[in-house]
C-alpha cells in the first residue's frame, strides 16, 4: 500500500516518557477558537480497577472547570531507542493489504493513523489540546473525537475507566488506550493510542507527539493496561 499523504512526515523520533498530568482542567479543554479543527465524520474505538465500570461521556465533558494538581517530574527512560515512522507506514502498509490509501475513500483504522501523523511533532504543553501545544490525555481526546466523533473523558485518570479492560499487551488491538503507571501520586499518569506492533503514538513532555515501542523496559515495566472503546470498530 502506498501512502499518499500531501503533508511533510518527520521519520526520526527520541522516545521520552510524558509528563502528563491525570487531573483535568478548565484550561486543557477545547476553547471556541480551538474548536475550529474540522471534525471528520467517521466512527472508532478503548488498570488496576476492581470494578471497572464503562462511562459513555456525554459531550459536556469536554469542557469541564476542574482543578488539577501539579504534576510530578517527568521520569525518563533510559536507553532509548528512536522509531522510524517509515517502517511503521510499511508494516501498516503490509497488514493493510497493500491497498492505496486516500484521505476520502480509506478505512476507519487509515483515517485514525493519518489524524495521528497530523498531530506529530506537536510540541508538549501542559493543559494544552491543540496544534499549538498538547498533553498526552487531550491527545487521545482528540485524536478519538476528530476521526470518530467520540468523547473521551478529557484526564487520563478518568480516560482509565471507560470501555472494556484489557490488562495483557498480548490482547492489544489497534486504537486501544493504554496507559502507564508514571507518576507518584496519581495512577494512571500517562496514555497513548496502541497502533500496533507494540508501538503507541503519544504526547510526551519533552519531544511533543511521538511514537514509541511497548517492548522498551520502562513502557514494560510501568504498562497499567488497556481499555477498548465499545462501539468502535476498525
Amino acid at each position: 500500500m502506498i501512502l499518499k499523504y500531501s503533508r511533510n512526515i518527520f521519520f526520526g523520533f527520541a522516545l521520552i516518557i510524558t509528563g502528563c498530568s491525570a487531573y483535568s482542567s478548565g484550561n486543557r479543554y477545547q476553547t471556541e477558537d480551538e474548536k475550529t479543527e474540522k471534525v471528520k465524520d467517521v466512527r472508532f474505538s478503548s488498570a488496576e480497577d476492581p470494578s471497572p465500570k464503562t462511562i459513555v461521556p456525554s459531550p459536556d465533558s469536554l469542557v469541564s472547570d476542574v482543578e488539577f494538581d501539579e504534576s510530578d517530574p517527568d521520569e525518563s527512560p533510559e536507553n532509548e531507542t528512536s522509531v522510524d515512522l517509515s517502517e511503521v507506514l510499511k508494516k501498516f502498509n503490509s497488514s493493510s493489504g497493500g491497498t492505496v490509501l486516500e484521505a476520502d475513500n480509506s478505512t476507519t483504522k487509515e483515517k485514525l493513523l493519518m489524524e495521528i501523523i497530523e498531530y506529530l511533532n506537536t510540541p508538549y504543553r501542559y493543559g494544552g489540546n491543540s496544534k499549538k501545544g498538547i498533553d498526552c490525555s487531550a491527545f487521545t481526546q482528540t485524536i478519538y473525537y476528530n476521526v470518530l466523533s467520540t468523547p473521551l473523558l478529557r484526564s487520563a485518570r478518568d480516560q482509565y475507566t471507560q470501555g472494556e479492560v484489557i490488562e495483557n499487551q498480548d490482547e492489544l488491538q489497534f486504537g486501544d488506550l493504554v496507559f502507564f503507571n508514571t507518576r507518584r501520586r496519581v495512577k494512571p499518569g500517562h496514555v497513548g493510542i496502541y497502533i500496533g506492533d507494540n508501538l503507541f503514538a503519544h504526547a510526551s513532555s519533552k519531544n511533543g507527539v511521538i511514537i514509541s515501542s511497548l517492548e522498551h523496559e520502562y513502557y514494560s515495566k510501568n504498562f497499567m493496561g488497556a481499555r477498548r472503546i465499545e462501539n468502535v470498530q476498525f
